[in-house]
């Protein structure tokens, strides 16, 4: 295992990979859970049906670049969520274990729940003001809007303009649902990944390596969108609101819910899923690549003692 610093590290390069070879999803995820946002059901544009057509339609008429919108903060909220996710876990997870079993290698499912949840949270407070300015560069669409559109020159220019009209409060708005969503997908999705693969190592036999990577991240992956994805729509409406449109994350639930149906909640499920998989599988598994890599690093500049309870 790699220190702290060096699992954030980490943690942050594998994160970048996969947002780039999934952020044309999480665009159309995001369009999605904002199209019909409180219009009655029979009301409701439907100019994204599905991950494959939102992606084509969002092509013909943008281009790649409308695909590819808020990469930029994509990135740095990748590296300071998954940083904190894949650097702080482990070292929660022994130091709890340690207290509470007396023996820092044991796992504990209650445990390894918390600390999942606790890293995440971190990170996604230390991302949030990122994530914001995503969604935004992500909804508005000069051909096809959805949702209320805000008009940002590029990430920079939509940070200035959201401090000047509301200050910083303005770049946390949402925050609280940003941690309910980050806390409920980071509780299952690394112990889901580690039990997954002590699953199929001590049942199946299968060996250290790519294909046990692969299949411990695909099961992780499913299982977060499942657990994620209601207070995810929840936080794309906080994050893209105009004024006061809803007052927290209870009162965007439940107008959403009293004006579009329960399963509002649950717009957008297939492009998350289509995005969440191969993020998934392609963090964790590039985190087992980099990790290892850092590690190598570590290990020609820093003393020996610098691992010792890392």
């Amino acid at each position: 295992m790699s220190t702290t610093a060096g699992a954030f590290i980490a943690g942050g390069i594998a994160a970048c990979g996969a947002v780039t070879a999934t952020h044309p999803f999480e665009t159309v995820k995001i369009r999605m859970q904002l199209q019909g946002e409180l219009q009655s059901k029979g009301h409701q544009p439907h100019h994204y049906r599905g991950p494959i057509h939102g992606v084509g339609v969002i092509v013909r008429n943008e281009g790649v670049r409308g695909i590819y919108r808020g990469l930029g903060c994509a990135y740095v909220y990748q590296i300071l969520l998954n940083g904190c996710r894949l650097g702080f876990y482990e070292p929660m997870r022994h130091g709890l274990a340690s207290t509470l079993l007396g023996d820092g290698a044991k796992q504990n499912l209650g445990i390894n729940m918390f600390c999942g949840a606790g890293s995440g949270i971190l990170g996604a407070i230390a991302g949030s003001p990122f994530f914001l300015v995503k969604t935004r560069l992500q909804s508005y669409s000069p051909f096809l809007p959805v949702g209320t559109q805000h008009i940002y020159r590029n990430a920079l220019d939509g940070t200035q303009q959201i401090y000047k009209a509301e200050g910083v409060g303005g770049l946390y708005r949402g925050v609280g649902a940003a941690m309910i969503r980050t806390g409920f997908g980071s509780s299952v999705q690394l112990p889901t990944y580690f039990f997954a693969k002590r699953t199929l190592v001590r049942h199946l036999g299968m060996e250290e390596g790519a294909p046990l990577h692969l299949a411990s991240s695909t099961a992780s992956g499913f299982v977060v969108c499942c657990f994620m994805h209601p207070p995810d729509t929840i936080m794309s409406r906080l994050y893209n609101q105009h004024g006061n449109l809803y007052q927290g994350v209870f009162d965007c639930l439940g107008k959403t819910i009293r004006t579009e149906g329960f399963f509002a909640i649950y717009k957008g499920f297939l492009p998350h899923l289509a995005r969440i998989l191969p993020h998934t599988i392609l963090t964790l598994s590039l985190a087992e690549q980099t990790n290892k890599l850092v590690r190598k690093i570590e290990q020609r500049i820093l003393p020996e003692n610098a691992f010792g309870n890392a």
